[in-house]
């Protein structure tokens, strides 16, 4: 539907073009060739001639493309907002009218002689402008994201406002063009209410890039799990659609799932965006053991703000607790989960913090022991698949994180690993059928995979949903570098926080 309707704006575009530079004395041949016919008009409109190089810059020519032909509208005396509104939404059916009508005539630059713009097209022209110009710079430079989770404390905090840079990895074409301006998936005030339509859906392509992702950049992106969402507040991609559809409740009935509860399918790009590091990239082996994260057999890079839970056992004298505010930065004045009597053993505590952090505390008088706690509950992980994967968010892996033109055998020990991968990710069918593996109706026995993969953690380990739980992040998904901190609050600004880069 959206090739169609693509098809028809373009060549009703062209028709009517052709048409209207015929009714002003232009040749035909000269009339009928795709983009050498705007040269011609802004040849007959006296527009500057750098504007018809412009328009061939991808996306920002298109709006330009549209400012040409409101001129040559104008021409035709056609000059009120009505008309120029018409050539902006219908081109395909107001340009041939202009063009084949026998009402309608060439003026040339006799149609503005007279004309003088009002204040309130001044007004309209401005605020379109402004709208154009800010969309632009959203879509291919930066955009503005705020913070709304912990799983990246104490790196980035609640209510940390960050600039996002598209422009580092190559700002990707929007692949769903037509929604509200300045806002990601939901209608302001309207939490469950899309603001896009799918009428036109454009296919993956991203510009050319700066550089590639590197390891332990902190990166946007569309949360890969979040395509499919139970479209309720409580729910979005807070519990996710998969995580529901896995439980004992409704283990894989869809169809059920599907009658208890709205359903919302999101494209890629409207998928809402997660912050993560990206703590692997194509063709790396992540690995954690004991809580310690590896990556290719070697220790991996850890933040010095990362934070983490520890088992704190005391002599029974209380730690200080200005000693727990003032360095642990936790709040004692409401029951926090970062820090927490456990009854593993009396004078034991479960306390989130960074490494440097812990180190400080074990170095107090009545502190016995600062161990990292193990989360080993198996079960909720990628690739929920207890038999083959027996891992915790703590005891997980190794996994490769796939490549572009990666071999991938395909076995029942090691499909749930890429299952996602080849069906959603890069859309193909495939099923088992007499134990053998059908890929897009034919038998096959391996896959070769077709874009990079990432793999992206929160700082935060104990209170983030990240690849550990729902696996590789694809290439088309990645938004953006989080690049710098321009304001902050929590009760009042941190002022300490406002202009940080972010590392």
């Amino acid at each position: 539907m959206g090739i169609f309707i693509f098809i028809v704006f373009v060549l009703g575009w062209h028709i009517g073009i052709y048409g209207m530079l015929k009714k002003a004395g232009v040749e035909t041949t000269k009339a009928i060739l795709p983009i050498y016919n705007t040269w011609e008009v802004v040849k007959l409109c006296k527009i500057p001639k750098f504007w018809f190089w412009i328009q061939l810059i991808p996306i920002v020519g298109q709006f330009v493309t549209i400012w040409i032909s409101i001129l040559f509208v104008m021409h035709f005396k056609r000059i009120n907002l009505i008309h120029h509104t018409l050539t902006v939404l219908v081109p395909f059916i107001y340009l041939p009218y202009l063009g084949f009508s026998a009402s309608e005539k060439w003026h040339g630059a006799d149609a503005l002689v007279h004309y003088h713009k009002p204040a309130s097209r001044e007004w309209i022209d401005a605020a379109v402008f402004a709208v154009v110009a800010a969309t632009i710079i959203r879509t291919f430079l930066f955009e503005a994201y705020v913070i709304p989770t912990e799983s990246m404390e104490k790196t980035l905090l609640v209510n940390d406002f960050l600039f996002v840079d598209k422009f580092t990895y190559g700002a990707r074409i929007p692949q769903t063009p037509l929604s509200f301006p300045f806002v990601h998936n939901t209608l302001p005030g309207a939490p469950t209410t899309p603001s896009y339509l799918k009428w036109i859906q454009v296919d993956y392509k991203r510009l050319p890039n700066l550089r590639d992702i590197r390891r332990n950049d902190v990166v946007v992106f569309n949360f890969p799990a979040g395509d499919t969402i139970i479209n309720l507040p409580e729910f979005g991609s807070k519990i996710p659609y998969y995580d529901v559809l896995r439980s004992s409740e409704y283990n894989n009935n869809r169809e059920k799932l599907m009658n208890d509860y709205p359903i919302l399918v999101h494209p890629i790009d409207k998928t809402d965006n997660y912050i993560k590091r990206c703590v692997g990239i194509s063709g790396d082996v992540i690995q954690v053991k004991n809580s310690h994260l590896w990556l290719n057999g070697q220790p991996a890079y850890v933040s010095p703000s990362a934070q983490t839970e520890y088992i704190v056992e005391t002599n029974g004298t209380p730690i200080p607790e200005e000693y727990i505010v003032d360095s642990l930065g936790i709040n004692t004045t409401e029951a926090s989960a970062d820090y927490q009597v456990v009854d593993i053993k009396p004078n034991t505590f479960k306390i989130n913090m960074t490494a440097p952090a812990a180190q400080s505390l074990s170095r107090l008088a009545n502190v016995l022991s600062v161990v990292p706690f193990e989360d080993n509950n198996v079960g909720y992980t990628f690739p929920n698949d207890v038999v083959h994967f027996p891992w915790s968010i703590d005891n997980f892996g190794p996994v490769r994180i796939p490549k572009k033109g990666d071999e991938i055998i395909l076995t029942d020990s090691t499909i749930e690993l890429y299952r996602r991968l080849i069906t959603t990710y890069e859309h193909n069918t495939l099923e088992t059928v007499n134990g053998k593996f059908i890929l897009n109706g034919v038998a096959a026995a391996s896959y070769k995979v077709k874009q990079n993969y990432y793999w992206m953690m929160g700082d935060n380990r104990h209170r983030s949903q990240d690849s550990r739980f729902w696996g590789y992040v694809p290439e088309t998904h990645i938004v953006g570098r989080a690049a710098l901190i321009w304001f902050s609050y929590s009760q009042s600004v941190r002022w300490n926080r406002l202009f940080q880069l972010i590392k």
